[in-house]
């Protein structure tokens, strides 16, 4: 039983790794993908801007395709196409290519978010402890590794081809062969079955009433991340006068500090419970971003970002993880309908922050962000633990039964 459980949550853990390394690949590639395929500054935005549309697309079917099959199995084949289409972004030459290899890569990216975190829910009701935090910092994880590898090959001036394909050779293999110990939500890997948590049993289906505080909340984190994201290097060259080199570190440091605030967040939710490390994560994101707005130079900047990324980090796992225990009997449709709303927050935050600051000022751009984070506070009693108790100090066993399945949690 214990070798199961240990075995399903580092295969997941991997998944989580490797998207993030596919992820800061494409994304920190845009200027070569625009040089590569000749996409006019006009047109760029809405080729990434149909990522996240699509992503949202298949996140949708997911829901209504683990009616059907196992996350497991979602899972399993949406990440080799993930990266496959990472490859053919690399590979084409034509618009037409371009469009097909995103395309591709936003449906699949969005059954990958989606599944990938329904099983990190049904895992951390199986544990009866928080551990979905430990999954993100994977991701944030990848993501370093996949910005420095992009790096190089931006500094040897490599071909979009040549720079993905090594990380693509180790990342497959290893991804469908890990995907053998994934363990689902139903408790089925192979022939072995995992018994659901106490109480996860009940309600069948998912009110949209009741899961919309947290979809506000994913929002407002990913309309903070796409902030950081897409601004904070044109925010300290252009308004608080940093070289172009200090202009790239913000983002970096951003990555880094989400990473280590979800490699000790699950410890905070254990002792003092999911609700006060959401407000705290808020707290400290909007310090972050008010730092930033009032900075007089650019390490001030960088010290607001790397404040944004410490709050940041801790709320998005734990929205997920919120919404598992708010229908325990529905926790993958609800995680699927939960994940569309990282790409509302996605394509509302860039634009939100750009228009304002074209119309007003950067620094009363980032002012924004800030306020929509502190609503964070009114919502977070809807991260409180139900009643398995978990992450409120009182976690129930680490035990589970072997050799009987549930619909269920």
């Amino acid at each position: 039983m214990t070798d199961v459980l240990r075995r399903g949550r580092a295969s997941l853990a991997f998944s989580f790794f490797a998207q993030g390394v596919a992820f800061a690949l494409l994304v920190t590639r845009i200027p070569a993908i625009q040089d590569r395929y000749d996409v006019s500054d006009g047109l760029l935005p809405a080729f990434l801007a149909a990522v996240p549309i699509l992503a949202g697309v298949g996140s949708v079917c997911t829901e209504h395709l683990v009616k059907r099959v196992p996350p497991s199995h979602v899972l399993r084949w949406a990440q080799p196409v993930v990266l496959l289409a990472l490859l053919g972004v690399g590979a084409g030459d034509g618009l037409w290519e371009l469009g097909l290899a995103l395309g591709a890569f936003g449906l699949a990216v969005g059954a990958l978010d989606a599944s990938m975190n329904m099983l990190g829910v049904s895992l951390q009701h199986t544990y009866g402890r928080s551990i979905m935090l430990g999954f993100h910092a994977a991701f944030s994880l990848g993501g370093i590794v996949g910005a420095s590898l992009a790096w190089v090959g931006a500094h040897w001036d490599l071909a979009l081809f040549v720079s993905y394909l090594p990380a693509v050779l180790v990342l497959l293999p290893a991804a469908l062969v890990g995907s053998r110990w994934y363990v689902d939500a139903s408790g089925q890997k192979g022939a072995q079955a995992v018994a659901p948590a106490p109480g996860g049993a009940g309600g069948t289906g998912v009110a949209f009433k009741l899961l919309l505080p947290l979809c506000l909340v994913m929002t407002i984190a990913y309309i903070g991340d796409s902030t950081v994201s897409n601004w904070s290097a044109k925010y300290l060259q252009d308004v608080l006068g940093s070289s172009e080199q200090l202009a790239t570190v913000p983002y970096n440091v951003y990555m880094v500090t989400t990473l280590l605030g979800r490699a000790v967040g699950d410890f905070g939710v254990r002792r003092f419970g999911a609700v006060a490390v959401v407000r705290v994560g808020a707290v400290v994101a909007a310090v972050g971003f008010a730092v930033v707005a009032a900075a007089p130079g650019a390490w001030v900047g960088m010290l607001g970002f790397t404040l944004v990324g410490f709050g940041l980090c801790v709320i998005v796992p734990q929205t997920f993880a919120a919404a598992g225990r708010l229908f325990p009997g529905s926790a993958d449709a609800a995680v699927a309908r939960l994940n569309i709303f990282n790409y509302v927050g996605f394509l509302i935050g860039s634009p939100l922050v750009g228009a304002l600051g074209d119309a007003w000022s950067y620094r009363g751009a980032m002012l924004v962000p800030m306020a929509l984070v502190l609503v964070t506070l009114f919502y977070a009693r809807s991260f409180a633990s139900g009643p398995s108790r978990y992450g409120d100090g009182h976690e129930r066993p680490r035990t589970a039964d072997v050799g009987r399945g549930s619909n269920g949690l």
